[in-house]
């Protein structure tokens, strides 16, 4: 099984690592938010710490949502109840309160892994609208057979509002979940990428705007 640690503390990932390398598992480790998005599609599970050093983990546990289904346990020294209801409703399988012990960390990495594995059909694997079609868990984007190569938020734009399935995405639900937070610039962005996604794909009347509201999904009309 892989699977990623998210763990700034260079002790706990000292001890943690080795100690879930002997019980078979193939490890890898980041010290912050940075660069997980990017490996969500080669590992199994990823284990991760809210109180990392650049991005809140709860904001990180919606973007890593928005892109894949990879089972998330969230383990953190945030232990109140509030904590652990925001972890899950983020998109956590599983929320374990350090301290904790090695052998519970690993029957539950097992259990959500297992969880996942007997899903026959996942949610929501692919969107397909025309000659478009979107794979959410794939990251993948083909208009009319030919891929279509998206930056990392403007495929994480796309996925939320295609996932959204004809309803409608606001705006700032859109900002908190790829940007992390709202502010002009931010919303600026999400205009400059939502404009170059038109492009991209070549079918304008694929995001619709809602105006004062946000996005949704357009039904193609021949």
């Amino acid at each position: 099984m892989r699977v990623l640690l998210v763990e700034d503390d260079d002790r706990v990932a000292g001890a943690l690592v080795p100690a879930l390398v002997r019980r078979g598992l193939t490890m890898q480790r980041l010290p912050s938010g940075a660069g997980v998005l990017d490996r969500v599609h080669d590992v199994d599970v990823i284990l991760l710490d809210l109180g990392l050093p650049d991005v809140d983990g709860v904001v990180l546990c919606r973007q890593i949502r928005a892109v894949s289904d990879v089972a998330v346990i969230v383990v953190s020294a945030r232990g109140e109840v509030n904590d652990r209801v925001h972890g899950l409703r983020a998109g956590a399988d599983d929320y374990l309160v350090k301290p904790y012990d090695v052998e519970e960390l690993l029957a539950r990495v097992e259990a959500v892994r297992r969880r996942r594995t007997e899903k026959t059909t996942p949610t929501v694997p692919v969107v397909e609208v025309g000659d478009v079609r979107i794979d959410l868990s794939r990251h993948e984007v083909l208009v009319a057979g030919e891929p279509i190569a998206l930056s990392r938020k403007e495929f994480q734009v796309l996925a939320l509002v295609a996932a959204a399935g004809g309803a409608v995405c606001s705006r700032e639900q859109v900002l908190n979940e790829v940007w992390g937070h709202r502010g002009a610039a931010e919303s600026r962005s999400l205009d400059v990428h939502v404009a170059t996604l038109r492009t991209k794909l070549g079918r304008p009347a694929l995001i619709e705007t809602v105006r004062g509201v946000g996005y949704r999904l357009g039904i193609r009309r021949d």
